[in-house]
């Protein structure tokens, strides 16, 4: 099954078009793309059934995306969750997820324009997991079975905000506006052949910079579901970001930032990709504290 948010009302996609849900449903389930997680199981019992299937197609509007999940209540990360990735930031694999936030109000669709605040903003592409009910001390085991789907996401970093001390500041480093653009669409997990071996990747301006597969994340999906809620319960509509592999910017030599003018594509296997246009913001190029621009003070020697 997949879903999507077109121009803020919940949808079916299907090959042929969509199926509007609360429409199709006689009301039985609401519009409002972020509502119907509090009601997942019957939710994926209905859009199953061999009426929605049948319901009148409307043409995809896919400019009219946004965010899958709008609102979720909880936004999760995880850093340093390929091999390949520790070693380009020069850092010690972790021994547990190395969890951090994102603020929701971050959150953006799969085409939103995207200001820049300085002249250090790097890419970083990720899966993202959806969480379908209220999962707390879940055995990893089990964690799938609270996945209500997955997107498709980009986990963008002000370098000098996320890595200046005295301490880092991951969650306001990752968390400008529109630093967490999603979609296009969610996809159930039982429409992959493997779930945890996705094809994933991005590209800035036509030029490739990240490719891998999420069958090389040190902690899977469900290892990190089980971390994660062994701490603190996860909420339906929940979303965790779940890791980037090698060829982040800030780790290249010479580094490579995002610009005003360019476009920041990111894309998974079975799911699709963002399509994301760049512009300069108001404070671009020095950005927070007039220095965002400049390399000054001592060296951001980690990129996670």
């Amino acid at each position: 099954m997949r879903t999507a948010n077109v121009n803020g009302r919940l949808v079916l996609v299907f090959d042929d078009g969509v199926v509007d849900v609360e429409r199709a449903s006689d009301g039985r389930f609401p519009s409002d793309p972020q509502a119907v997680f509090d009601h997942w199981p019957e939710f994926r019992a209905w859009a199953g059934s061999a009426a929605a299937a049948a319901h009148e197609r409307a043409p995809f509007d896919e400019q009219g995306l946004g965010a899958p999940v709008p609102r979720p209540r909880q936004v999760f990360a995880v850093a340093l969750n390929y091999a390949d990735h520790v070693e380009e930031s020069a850092a010690g694999a972790p021994a547990q997820p190395a969890v951090f936030t994102k603020y929701p109000t971050s959150l953006a669709g799969p085409n939103d324009t995207i200001q820049l605040p300085s002249a250090l903003v790097d890419w970083e592409v990720e899966l993202v997991a959806v969480i379908g009910a209220r999962a707390h001390q879940v055995a990893a085991a089990d964690a799938w079975k609270y996945v209500a789907g997955l997107t498709v996401g980009q986990d963008l970093s002000e370098r000098r905000v996320q890595l200046e001390g005295p301490v880092p500041q991951f969650s306001l480093g990752k968390s400008f506006p529109g630093f967490s653009p999603t979609g296009p669409v969610l996809v159930t997990p039982d429409a992959f052949a493997d779930p945890d071996d996705l094809a994933l990747g991005c590209a800035v301006d036509g030029e490739t910079m990240q490719e891998s597969r999420t069958s090389r994340m040190i902690f899977s999906v469900s290892e990190q579901i089980a971390w994660i809620s062994g701490i603190c319960p996860l909420l339906p509509g929940d979303l965790v970001f779940t890791g980037t592999p090698a060829g982040v910017g800030g780790a290249r030599d010479p580094r490579r930032f995002l610009a005003p003018g360019e476009e920041l594509r990111s894309w998974i296997e079975g799911i699709g990709a963002l399509r994301n246009p760049l512009i300069a913001g108001s404070s671009y190029p020095d950005g927070p504290h007039g220095r965002g621009g400049r390399q000054g003070g001592r060296e951001l020697d980690a990129h996670r």
